[in-house]
């Protein structure tokens, strides 16, 4: 027997759902009873699944015409139980093959490995701690009415801001008790549960890991939480900006780099300095940001988030412990040495933004860049370094040679060719705010 199908008949599984994640980071795929779901042959789906934009439509000539099918096998480590099912239901996740077994290079789990291969070809090994903020909010049904925070267990909406405060996040302990249960039995790594300033504004952060598992985790935790919210009659939003007069909602990344075989941290000398491979992680980053804005915002609303003075960076500087940068360095021990990117919004596809993160500082590396001196002040003084748009930030994607030599062209085509389709039907919408205030007045 194999390893899953042991682990299927000891917890009687009698459904498996089979997903992979696509360009969005919904999960893809079907549902299975147990006597249907084969470990060797896996199953089937047409490579369309993983570039249709947020509203499920298609961009045109990214794929064959003939609309072909990939190959999903499963990943025996990704296994896990779905603890909010009545029925013993199983998930896992697949990586997405062609029938002569090479992998299809539009699928954000193989964008991330290729990534790695590049640090396991060095001897390194990546290490990340995502930071995860979002919003709880009271169920909407009508997509034109602005978001409200939901009623807590005192039967009062939460009003103003509680920034880290223990008492606010109490007002949803019966949510959160299910969020950590669901966790606990899924594997999923969670840290610490702060408020953050927005109205019912959340963390919870992960615990430092493998960039690979790490992005499984962050996938089936979005999902977990939205589970969870709704079942106590709310909802969970990973918008990058869902409220108008609240601050945005981030997926911070720390990272840094470990050498495979003595374990030690690249980042710091032996004296405990830091080291030239930290500062060229950090240049690199500063280099090539900018021109992956698209993959750390993908969406029109991402745009909102990344604004002056709303603890969200507008540029590339970086810093020591310095929150207004877009590239901080916390305090830490030699051994801990990181750089946190606080760039990536926290609808970002967890496998892109990781990725996007890793090749910005392997190319820093590679090209053996200089960083700029590190601000000790004000960051949000100074001028914004990214495109304002997606528009924009699409194409400077596009044009951007060394990202698509790491990423790989062929998914760099396509993600921009999904990004550009959503930009187009996003801009025939008319907003309430051009009825309200050109209707009758121009």
């Amino acid at each position: 027997m194999s390893v899953i199908s042991d682990w299927l008949r000891e917890r009687r599984i009698t459904e498996v759902e089979c997903v992979t994640p696509d360009f969005t980071g919904i999960a893809r795929g079907k549902i299975v009873p147990k006597e249907k779901f084969s470990e060797d042959e896996g199953m089937r789906l047409p490579v369309t699944v993983l570039v249709q934009t947020v509203t499920g439509e298609y961009a045109e000539h990214i794929t064959p015409i003939t609309d072909p099918d990939m190959l999903l096998i499963p990943d025996p480590n990704t296994i896990r139980i779905i603890p909010w099912a009545k029925d013993p239901v199983a998930q896992v996740i697949h990586d997405c093959f062609h029938f002569d077994g090479t992998p299809v290079e539009l699928s954000p789990r193989y964008v991330l490995r290729r990534v790695l291969k590049l640090y396991e070809d060095r001897g390194w090994k990546p290490v990340v701690a995502p930071e995860m903020e979002f919003y709880l909010v009271d169920i909407n049904r009508d997509p034109d009415l602005p978001l409200q925070p939901p009623v807590g267990r005192t039967g009062r909406p939460e009003t103003g801001r509680k920034a880290y405060s223990v008492d606010a996040v109490n007002e949803y302990d019966d949510l959160f008790e299910d969020v950590y249960d669901y966790c606990d039995a899924q594997g999923l790594q969670i840290d610490t549960l702060i408020h953050e300033i927005g109205a019912c504004q959340m963390e919870i952060n992960f615990l430092h890991g493998d960039a690979l598992e790490l992005a499984d985790q962050v996938f089936l935790f979005k999902r977990t939480v939205r589970e969870a919210a709704i079942r106590h009659n709310m909802y969970a939003t990973f918008m990058a900006k869902p409220m108008e007069n609240e601050p945005g909602s981030a997926m911070h990344i720390h990272m840094s780099v470990v050498d495979e075989v003595s374990g030690q941290n690249v980042f710091s000398n032996v004296d405990g300095t830091p080291s030239e491979v930290f500062y060229q992680s950090v240049a690199g980053m500063q280099k090539y940001f900018p021109q992956v804005i698209a993959l750390f915002a993908p969406f029109v609303n991402s745009y909102r988030r990344l604004t002056r003075y709303y603890a969200a960076p507008i540029n590339v500087q970086w810093g020591f412990d310095n929150r207004t940068c877009g590239i901080r360095v916390p305090h830490s021990d030699p051994v801990a040495r990181r750089i946190e990117n606080r760039l990536p919004g926290v609808d970002c596809n967890p496998y892109l933004a990781l990725a996007a993160t890793l090749a910005c500082a392997y190319l820093g590396i590679e090209e053996q860049l200089t960083p700029s001196e590190p601000l000790t002040g004000d960051a949000y003084t100074l001028p914004f370094a990214f495109p304002r748009g997606l528009d924009a930030a699409t194409q400077i994607l596009s044009d951007c040679k060394p990202i698509a030599a790491v990423l790989g062209e062929p998914f760099i085509k396509a993600y921009c060719a999904v990004k550009e389709a959503e930009y187009v039907e996003y801009a025939r919408v008319i907003s309430p705010w051009e009825r309200k205030h050109l209707l009758l007045h121009v």
